[in-house]
Formats: C-alpha cells, sequence, structure tokens
C-alpha cells in the first residue's frame, strides 16, 4: 500500500539463530532481517554471540545498506544471534534507538529484539530512573531491557527473569533474547504481535516475526509462539514456559498483520495472509457492489483483496499500477514531506488498463486521506471514466497503542467525516469499507484465538496510557 502518512506505521521485525556448533551465522541473520524489511526500514542491527562474548552492529537504513561485507565479516563467527528491523513507534529515528540493544551485568550480557509497544512504558521507567538508573536511549525496549536485569540479578536462570519481568509489563512486545547460553522467545499473554520459530535441515533453530523469515533461510515453519509462552533454546534442548499463557480462547492478534503488515506468503497463528486478504476481497465484492468494467489494486497489500473482489464479483481483474520497486513502503518512511515525495514517484497508472473504464480500486486502509486522494487523482488523469473506492479494513476510529504509530484521533479522516464526505474528499465516486462484523472472520481458524480490532472499535485488550508520552524526549520545549 502506498499511503499517506494516511497509514499505519508499524513497528519492527525480530529474528534469531540458534545452531549448536560455532559457524558463520551473520549472513543466515541478514537474509532474515531482508524477509522482513518490510515491517522496518529505519534501522537495523546483529548481535552475534561467541561462547558468551557478544559482538553487536548497528545503523540506520535499510538491511542492504547497513550491512556491507565487510560489516558481516568483522561480525565474526557465533552459535547464537539475534537481529531487528526498526519502524520506531517509540523513540526518535537515531542510531542509538536502534536494536538490538546489549546490556553488560555482573551475569554476563544480553542482548534483546523487541516487537510491540507497551502501554505502561512511562511508568516503569520512571521507577527506574527513580532508582539511579540512567537511560540511554528513548524507546521502550530499553525499559524491558532493564526490567529483565533486575530480575536476573536476583534469578537462578535468565528464563526465571524474563518470567517474572512479564508480570510488570503491559501491552505488545515479540521478544527474541540472547543470553550468553540461551536464546529466548517471548510473546505477550495477548499476542498483539505475531512470533513463530522454525529449524533447518541443520538443526539451526530460527525464531522470526514472520514465517516468511523462515522460508527465505531455509527453514521449515514448526509453529507460532502462543501468546504468553516463553521458549528457550539452549544446548540442553526447547523448554516452553507457558505460567503466563491464557486460557485458549483467548488472544488478540493485530487485525493489521492479516491486512496490511505481514507478508503474503507469511502464515500466522495458521492462517495464511494472502487467503486472508482474498478473503478480506470477497467480503468486500458482497458487501459493497458496484457496476464496473475492471477491479484493480493498489500494490502492495491492495492487491490480494482485488484478487478477491474480482473473483466474488465476476468483474475482470487488471493490473492498474506499475510500482517501483527501489522505492520502500511510504508510510514507514518518517517524515510527512518524505512520504509525500515518494508517493509521487511510487506508483504509475497503466492508463491502456484503466482508460475509458469505471474502475474499483482496492486499498486496505485509509488513515489521513491525503494519499488515497492523490492515488485517486492519478487514476483519473490515466483516463479513468469512473473510480469506485473499496477498503479492505472497516475505518479507523481509535488510536492504537500495541505498536501501529496512531496515537491520536486527530490523525483519524474517519473521525472526521461521514463515508459519503471521505468519498468526496478523495475524490472518489463511490466509497465502501469492509464492515466490523464481518473482518475478524477474513482470519478464521482453528489456530488463531482472538483479535485485536480496537482500531476499529476502541474496545482495548488493556487499559491505555494517560496522555502521550512516548515522544516526551523528542519535543521541544515551548
Amino acid at each position: 500500500m502506498v499511503t499517506d502518512s494516511n497509514k499505519l506505521h508499524e513497528e519492527c521485525g525480530v529474528f534469531g539463530v540458534f545452531c549448536s556448533e560455532t559457524t558463520d551465522i551473520a549472513s543466515t541473520v541478514y537474509y532474515g532481517l531482508f524477509a522482513l524489511q518490510h515491517r522496518g526500514q529505519e534501522g537495523c542491527g546483529i548481535a552475534i554471540n561467541r561462547k558468551g562474548v557478544i559482538k553487536c552492529f548497528k545503523d540506520v537504513g535499510l538491511v542492504n545498506d547497513v550491512f556491507t561485507h565487510e560489516n558481516l565479516k568483522l561480525l565474526g563467527e557465533g552459535n547464537m544471534a539475534v537481529g531487528h528491523c526498526r519502524y520506531g513507534t517509540t523513540g526518535a529515528n537515531d542510531r542509538i534507538n536502534v536494536q538490538p540493544i546489549v546490556v553488560n551485568h555482573v551475569k554476563g550480557r544480553m542482548a534483546l529484539a523487541h516487537n510491540g509497544n507497551l502501554v505502561n512504558s512511562a511508568k516503569l521507567r520512571e521507577a527506574l530512573e527513580l532508582q539511579g538508573l540512567i537511560f540511554h536511549t528513548t524507546s521502550d525496549t530499553e525499559v524491558i531491557s532493564y526490567e529483565i536485569t533486575k530480575e536476573r540479578l536476583q534469578c537462578d536462570s535468565i528464563e526465571e527473569a524474563v518470567e517474572r519481568t512479564m508480570t510488570k509489563l503491559e501491552g505488545a512486545y515479540s521478544l527474541v533474547i540472547m543470553s550468553p547460553t540461551k536464546l529466548i522467545a517471548v510473546r505477550d499473554p495477548h499476542g498483539f504481535r505475531p512470533l513463530c520459530y522454525g529449524v533447518t535441515e541443520d538443526g539451526r533453530y530460527i525464531i522470526a516475526s514472520e514465517s516468511c523469515a523462515l522460508d527465505a533461510v531455509g527453514a521449515k515453519l514448526i509453529r507460532d509462539i502462543k501468546p504468553g509462552e516463553i521458549v528457550v533454546f539452549s544446548k540442553e534442548g526447547i523448554k516452553s514456559i507457558k505460567t503466563h499463557c491464557k486460557e485458549e480462547t483467548e488472544g488478540a492478534l493485530c487485525i493489521f498483520e492479516y491486512i496490511y503488515f505481514a507478508r503474503p506468503d507469511s502464515v500466522i497463528d495458521g492462517r495464511n495472509v494472502h487467503d486472508a486478504r482474498v478473503r478480506a476481497g470477497e467480503l468486500l465484492a458482497k458487501s459493497h457492489p458496484v457496476e464496473a468494467d475492471i477491479v484493480i489494486g493498489v500494490p502492495d497489500s491492495g492487491l490480494d483483496a482485488a484478487i478477491g473482489y474480482a473473483r466474488a464479483s465476476g468483474i475482470p481483474y487488471g493490473i492498474g499500477f506499475i510500482k517501483n520497486r527501489y522505492i520502500g513502503r511510504t508510510f514507514i518512511s518518517p517524515g510527512q514531506a518524505s512520504r509525500e515525495d515518494k508517493v509521487k514517484i511510487k506508483l504509475n497508472p497503466i492508463s491502456e488498463v484503466v482508460k475509458g473504464k469505471r474502475v474499483v480500486m482496492i486499498d486496505d486502509s485509509i488513515v489521513r486521506g491525503t494519499t488515497c486522494a492523490r492515488i485517486v487523482r492519478l487514476v483519473r488523469e490515466a483516463g479513468a471514466k469512473e473510480v469506485h473506492v473499496r477498503i479492505s479494513a472497516p475505518p479507523f476510529v481509535s488510536p492504537c497503542y500495541y505498536g501501529v504509530d496512531i496515537d491520536s484521533k486527530d490523525k483519524l479522516i474517519a473521525c472526521k467525516h461521514t463515508i459519503d464526505e471521505i468519498a468526496e474528499i478523495i475524490g472518489a465516486d463511490s466509497l465502501g469499507y469492509l464492515g466490523r462484523d464481518v473482518v475478524e472472520s477474513i482470519a478464521e481458524n482453528e489456530l488463531c484465538k482472538g483479535l485485536c480490532c480496537a482500531c476499529f472499535d476502541g474496545k482495548y485488550k488493556t487499559d491505555v496510557p494517560d496522555g502521550n508520552v512516548k515522544n516526551r524526549f523528542e519535543t521541544e520545549l515551548p
């Protein structure tokens, strides 16, 4: 999707490797992060563990730019590794906020990578500061690392420290944690963000935000980490700790993992993302039919839904846009000016496909509306007779506190205007959204135990923060 600041800003991708022997695993993490690049484009990092000694390299920029052949070589060999690619929902886009975070303490070292957003980060940070701890970043990931370290100094094992820390954390967190001898995967009790693990033919265990990263390194998906579960990988084998797991019927995976964030070739909580998006398009066609000549999708995540809409409606599907593959996901680009500049060169409509036709244009969401208006205008300028916009998600009416960077209703066009008014603002002949009553059905399967749809209905799974304090260290004085 090409979006305005108009869209959701997703958070991060995490990746981990554990193998029994010391070997070159930096390249494995590199390929894994490359597969997760869509989840964050601000910065990336890799930490390698060699016999308890952790080397880390990280910087702002894309995976391919940060990790040159020389930088990967400097990391050396190891038997464990943690990787991260970042979009910052908390903390500025500075190198210091790039992950993994590496902590040194009396019982060894620890590297941590985090995907998600804590809702009680400010309270935890204040309490730690009043105890004399000094923070070096402005992200909530450092809060998590300090809380684990505090507990580790009182515990016999790193997994026990993680287990204790989870009682303090509220919100979304999928973690990959590396101690001198263990690699640990952690998913919050609600399961807001995805996390899975697999194994390669040569016995390397891989942890990743999405299964597409397992595919990229030749690993077979074993299963998703369960909400609330801690999975420990060590030379003694694999251990699962389920102290914080809720009832099997509970869960709150972010619905937008299926609608937008994840790659279509990923399988999350038992549901293929491509199939979920096609299903959304089919439901759209049934609930918002229109007489038209062709269905097109806005790359990338609108394409699958467009296939579904065309299939269910009988209207032919066409490739309406050519995407410049050298421009990243627009909304993930920090800064409104940057996003708008990139939208101008990211998509080009194919006039031969839309000229003189009544077009159904499928996209995954509208946040502010500015980019959608721009794309509709492009299609009209290419000669379309009519442009009917269909959105494979319900309207956004509430902020998200779990890792999607929409923290105020002021940024949501659906909070200020009716659907007819939004259609007029974006220049569409008609506009239809996927209904809130059916959106959860796109991910239905025996393994998906629940979804978070708070951005559509304001029904949050946790308490929400009082005020917007997550960017307080980047806010200038009046």
